[in-house]
């Protein structure tokens, strides 16, 4: 029987021909991921045991990202342990703050992390490098401590879900209300353990920016990991980074490859779409209800690329947000910040009345930079929009495209950005 990208990696990894779902396998990491929220932990346990080693400090990638600049005592220490660690072990791959950015992104822009390739870290949106067509997933802290001193990790290998997208996006419609749509039909834990893996002309169509949102959301239908097979799309866009095709090994699922579930999704039909609390399976048609807004979001590892801010930015140019509402963009890395500078988008955002704060992962999961009070209700280009995730456990989160919650800042309600009219709507570059 044929195996998907997902086994071939899988199996390649652990010495085998071949793998089938279920098999407990000890895979080779090619790459481990740090930031210095989980890595301490894993650290402490090796030290414990008398294990402090590093399998390849050439092999690990360590980006601070999640509160940082520190936002408190905790956060400092937490920043230290891991920069005194990655000089300490002789770590190259160090985007220190001003540096870097969101790990997950910092990491797909820098050529490092190829197709055919593994990737671990202790962070459940490592899903997000799948849109390179490797196999890049979620570790806890025990697990991440295995991958760093022996570069390996025990899995038991997943099935894969097919997810076939065809047809032309509405004007208006993202990548991110495709991935809310499956998830909306899936359930938040339809996917649970599985491999999404995506395909379809709409796909082919779309950029890597867009199939970051994808791969990175997997984890919100309970999924190991998503992936896209490698194509001219990915194949340019490693060039640009450095990455020549001679650099890496290409997988694609066999014809009679086997499927947990395979799921059809029309892209046409597909329509603006919100999560509502608390769950990213709770997906309704933007503008639906008229929900008044106290905060709009941008930014995350899964919404804060260049494409997204520019989004942003025809909505907002010539606008300004609602009174009342709170509005922050977070660029995802510092070039991303660099490029929306030099292509006018941040003074867009600051004319309209937005916040533009430094790359950090910050108010996503509610440690700093626009955390959530008590009753606020906030629409959020992020990912997840559970009880307390981004602050006070009364707040409401509705999860959105950019461009919605653009719009929704705009009018100060929850809106369908297809409402902006496209002679207003002018590309801020």
């Amino acid at each position: 029987m044929g195996m998907t990208i997902a086994e071939k990696i899988l199996a390649a990894h652990s010495g085998h021909d071949s793998v089938v779902p279920g098999q407990l396998i000890e895979c080779r990491t090619d790459w481990v991921l740090c930031h210095e929220i989980t890595t301490p932990a894993a650290l402490r346990m090796l030290e414990e045991r008398g294990m402090d080693r590093v399998f390849n400090p050439d092999q690990i990638v360590a980006v601070p990202d999640h509160s940082v600049p520190a936002m408190n005592i905790k956060a400092a220490q937490m920043y230290q342990k891991l920069k005194g660690w990655v000089k300490e072990k002789g770590i190259k791959h160090f985007y220190d703050v001003g540096r870097g950015g969101i790990a997950h992104v910092v990491l797909e822009n820098t050529g490092l992390i190829k197709p055919g390739q593994t990737l671990v870290s202790g962070d459940s949106h490592t899903c997000n490098a799948g849109a390179l067509g490797c196999f890049a997933t979620g570790v806890g802290s025990t697990d991440l401590a295995g991958a760093i001193y022996a570069g390996r990790v025990w899995f038991k290998v997943p099935e894969t879900m097919l997810i076939r997208v065809t047809g032309e996006m509405q004007e208006g419609v993202t990548p991110k209300d495709l991935v809310l749509e499956v998830i909306k039909r899936i359930g938040a834990d339809g996917a649970n353990y599985l491999v999404m893996e995506w395909v379809g002309d709409t796909i082919d169509r779309m950029d890597m920016e867009g199939r970051y949102t994808l791969t990175n959301m997997a984890i919100e239908a309970g999924g190991k990991t998503g992936i896209v097979a490698v194509d001219d799309t990915t194949r340019a866009y490693l060039q640009e980074r450095g990455v020549q095709p001679g650099d890496y090994t290409e997988y694609t699922s066999d014809p009679d490859a086997k499927y947990r579930v395979v799921i059809d999704l029309d892209a046409s039909a597909v329509e603006p779409t919100v999560a509502y609390p608390h769950i990213p399976s709770n997906g309704r048609v933007a503008g639906s209800d008229r929900i008044a807004v106290t905060h709009a979001y941008v930014g995350s590892c899964t919404n804060g690329r260049i494409g997204d801010l520019r989004d942003v930015a025809r909505i907002l140019k010539g606008r300004k947000v609602a009174d009342g509402v709170q509005m922050i963009v977070v660029p995802a890395t510092q070039l991303i910040w660099k490029q929306a500078a030099q292509e006018g988008l941040l003074e867009i955002f600051v004319e309209a009345g937005a916040s533009v704060s430094y790359p950090s992962c910050g108010a996503c999961l509610g440690m700093h930079s626009g955390v959530l009070g008590p009753d606020d209700v906030c629409i959020s280009s992020t990912n997840r929009n559970f009880v307390g995730r981004m602050g006070d456990p009364t707040a409401q989160i509705y999860l959105a495209s950019p461009a919605t919650v653009a719009a929704s800042a705009v009018s100060g309600f929850i809106s369908d950005p297809r409402d902006y009219n496209a002679d207003r709507i002018q590309a801020a570059d």
